[in-house]
């Protein structure tokens, strides 16, 4: 969903709306600058109602004014006016915002966008029967069996408002259940990585069939773009992983009344830390005449070594499977910048083994690619960015910087979300990360709350660095 220069990139820097918060930090003596525009302020209202080839393209999107609050205050001035996802992961969220302090809902969250002038707001839709079978601290309050409860109470009353006239004008941006269908590939049947949740998840059909059924409902509304999440190279970027995948969702998107067309793109990368781009080392490296491929335990005979080239070549297998040509992806950037004192400044030495030469190129400083929760060391990544390079929609901020993965422990709550151990930065880990150290940082709250420790790092280790 690209338009390219014959150089094949055009970058566009969003343009981005000045919040509440942004007014009341140039009352106090600081300014947030605002991006450059794309196509001129002047772009009337009809032409953001036109359904367009990239939503990203030209928009000004609109900033979340709950975490862009939240950011102000934790000593994040200079990224507050970054438009970052509303994400509605339970139903209470409709009404009164997804957990911790986010108090807004999805009305409000629309409202907020009107006044902001905003021609765009993006938003995750991530509440399924049975969510994310494969990792405690990120389960949801529906049970496996509870697909009706989840079209009836969840994507149909979330439909009703973004059917409301009221908002035609703006394109909504929806990623459709984050690490859901990718499971039913990784973590199923005589896999090592298999659990018993996600093989019942397998069996009932109900992953299928309710993002089904969410992209049938939501494409049926004209000024809504739905992209699907693919989960990201260290998970999907294996030969036995990757062409399934692009199968599976072409089943969940012909079902339930679904067609392609209900379709925009895919989302990379939602709410993980894999770098955008390896400058420092490439997946056709050889060290002592053998391929890191082969040589590299990080890279461990995977096909990717970062998210671009893995959404890039993902989309292509996506078009042979079914969907159309057009179709864009999406990259999470908001935490895999990987800056700071202990990012890399050039290739390491090929005269030692391929792990010496992987781990001192890497600027993705993880312990292993499947460590996912609260990662010590990471900071923000590209700012968000339309048409960065080609089949690339953008790079965008899905999971807003500073809201936590999981708890660190056992916490109560009434969200549904249980304790995972790979939020816990003692545990040895598991066949998902080969049983490495989890990397997660200490004294984390349950996922989506407000973690002040680890925006701090966000910040310290930006890359690029915030001014």
């Amino acid at each position: 969903m690209t338009t390219d220069s014959p150089g094949g990139m055009r970058k566009t820097r969003f343009r981005r709306a000045v919040t509440a918060v942004s007014a009341m930090a140039l009352a106090s003596g600081f300014m947030i600058a605002a991006g450059n525009t794309a196509n001129g302020d002047e772009a009337s209202s009809s032409a953001a109602a036109a359904r367009v080839d990239n939503p990203y393209e030209g928009a000004q999107l609109y900033v979340n004014e709950d975490w862009s609050r939240q950011a102000a205050a934790s000593g994040g001035q200079a990224i507050a006016d970054e438009p970052t996802a509303v994400w509605l992961d339970r139903i209470k969220a409709i009404e009164s915002g997804s957990a911790g302090e986010n108090t807004m809902g999805l009305r409000d969250h629309l409202d907020a966008a009107l006044e902001q002038g905003a021609d765009a707001l993006q938003m995750v839709t991530y509440n399924l029967p049975g969510r994310d079978c494969a990792a405690l601290a990120s389960q949801g309050e529906l049970g496996p069996d509870e697909i009706d409860k989840y079209k009836n109470e969840f994507i149909d009353p979330i439909a009703e408002i973004l059917s409301d006239p009221k908002y035609a004008d703006l394109r909504i941006i929806n990623v459709v259940e984050i690490d859901s269908l990718p499971n039913l590939i990784t973590n199923v049947g005589s896999r090592e990585t298999a659990t018993e949740n996600c093989d019942e998840m397998l069996a009932n059909g109900n992953y299928v069939k309710g993002v089904g059924y969410a992209l049938a409902t939501f494409g049926d509304i004209e000024n809504v773009y739905n992209y699907i999440d693919i989960g990201h190279h260290g998970w999907i970027g294996w030969d036995d992983n990757f062409g399934p995948t692009a199968e599976l969702l072409h089943e969940a998107a012909t079902s339930e009344g679904a067609t392609v067309d209900d379709v925009a793109g895919f989302a990379a990368n939602t709410a993980n830390y894999g770098a955008t781009e390896e400058p420092y080392f490439s997946i056709d490296d050889t060290v002592g005449g053998k391929s890191i491929r082969e040589g590299s335990k990080w890279v461990d005979w995977n096909r990717y070594v970062d998210e671009q080239s893995f959404a890039q070549a993902f989309r292509e297998e996506a078009v042979s499977a079914g969907f159309n040509s057009g179709v864009g992806v999406i990259i999470d950037t908001s935490r895999n910048g990987w800056g700071g004192s202990e990012r890399p400044t050039g290739p390491g030495s090929t005269s030692g083994t391929a792990d010496e030469y992987v781990d001192s190129s890497r600027i993705d400083r993880r312990i292993h690619l499947g460590n996912w929760c609260n990662q010590a060391g990471a900071g923000l990544g590209e700012r968000p960015t339309a048409s960065p390079a080609q089949g690339i929609d953008a790079y965008a901020w899905i999971k807003p910087p500073g809201e936590s993965d999981g708890a660190s422990e056992e916490v109560d709550n009434d969200e549904g979300k249980g304790f995972d151990r790979m939020c816990d930065p003692t545990y040895e880990g598991n066949a998902r990360n080969q049983n490495n150290m989890s990397g997660a940082l200490p004294d984390a709250p349950v996922s989506g709350h407000w973690f002040q420790a680890q925006f701090e790092e966000l910040l310290e280790n930006a890359y690029p660095p915030v001014n």
